[in-house]
C-alpha cells in the first residue's frame, strides 16, 4: 500500500521532466547569450564613458549572464542538481559595494538575460534587452533640473542673519535656513539656496563685518540639515 510519504515522492519526482540538450542546443544558447552579453557590455560603456564606467565591472557583468545561463540549463536537466545549485547559492553572500545605482540596473539586466536565455526564451531576451536600452536613452535625455546649493556662513555677530537675508534678496532666486548652531563665539548658519551667481553672493556675504568664513557647495540629491 503506496504511503502518503511514498505518493509525495513519485508526484514529486514524476512531475520534474528533466531536459536533455544536444550538444548543438547547448553551444546555440550559448552562443545567443554571449552575443547579448556582448550588447549589454556595449550599452554600458557607452552610457557610463563619462562619469564612472569600470572596464573591470563591465566585463564581470557581461560573464555574469554566460554562468547565469550555464546554471539554468544545468537545472533543467536534474533536479538533484537544481537542489544542489539552491544550497550552494543560498550560502553565497556578495559583498562588493555598488557604486552607483545605475550599475545595480545593469547587473539585474545580466542576470535577468542569462536566466532568459537558459531557459530557450530568446525573443523574450531580446526584447527585453531593447526597451530596457531606449528606457535608458529616453530617460538620459530627460533634462535636469538645477539642484539647490549648500551655503555654510559663519559669523561672530548673533544678530548677521537680517543683513544676510538682504544679500539673498539680490543674489539668489531660493534661499532657506536649514540650521543654526549659536556659541559664545557667534553663529554658522546653514543655507540651502539657488543662485545663478554664486561668486558675487560668495564676495557679498564675506564683504559683512563680523562674517569669519564662507562656503558654497554644490551637491545631490536631497540635503538633511
Amino acid at each position: 500500500m503506496m504511503t502518503f510519504k511514498d505518493a509525495i515522492r513519485n508526484n514529486l519526482f514524476q512531475g520534474f521532466s528533466g531536459i536533455d540538450m544536444t550538444g548543438a542546443e547547448i553551444i546555440i544558447t550559448m552562443a545567443v547569450a554571449f552575443v547579448l552579453a556582448m550588447y549589454l557590455f556595449t550599452v554600458y560603456r557607452i552610457i557610463t564613458r563619462n562619469s564612472f564606467y569600470s572596464k573591470n565591472y563591465n566585463i564581470t557583468m557581461a560573464a555574469i549572464s554566460l554562468v547565469t545561463c550555464g546554471i539554468i540549463m544545468a537545472m533543467q536537466s536534474s533536479l538533484v542538481i537544481s537542489l544542489g545549485m539552491v544550497g550552494a547559492l543560498s550560502i553565497v553572500r556578495f559583498r562588493t559595494a555598488i557604486k552607483e545605482p545605475i550599475d545595480l540596473l545593469f547587473l539585474f539586466w545580466s542576470i535577468g538575460t542569462g536566466i532568459i536565455c537558459g531557459t530557450g526564451l530568446y525573443k523574450i531576451a531580446v526584447i527585453v534587452a531593447a526597451c530596457v536600452t531606449i528606457a535608458i536613452l529616453v530617460m538620459k535625455l530627460i533634462p535636469e533640473t538645477r539642484t539647490a546649493n549648500i551655503l555654510f556662513v559663519s559669523s561672530t555677530d548673533n544678530e548677521i542673519e537680517k543683513r544676510i537675508a538682504e544679500i539673498m534678496k539680490n543674489n539668489t532666486t531660493y534661499s532657506r535656513v536649514k540650521s543654526r548652531n549659536m556659541t559664545k563665539d557667534g553663529v554658522d548658519i546653514v543655507y540651502e539656496v539657488r543662485t545663478l551667481k554664486p561668486a558675487e553672493l560668495l564676495e557679498s556675504l564675506n564683504g559683512l563685518e563680523d562674517i569669519t568664513g564662507v562656503s558654497l557647495i554644490e551637491h545631490e540629491g536631497e540635503f538633511r540639515g
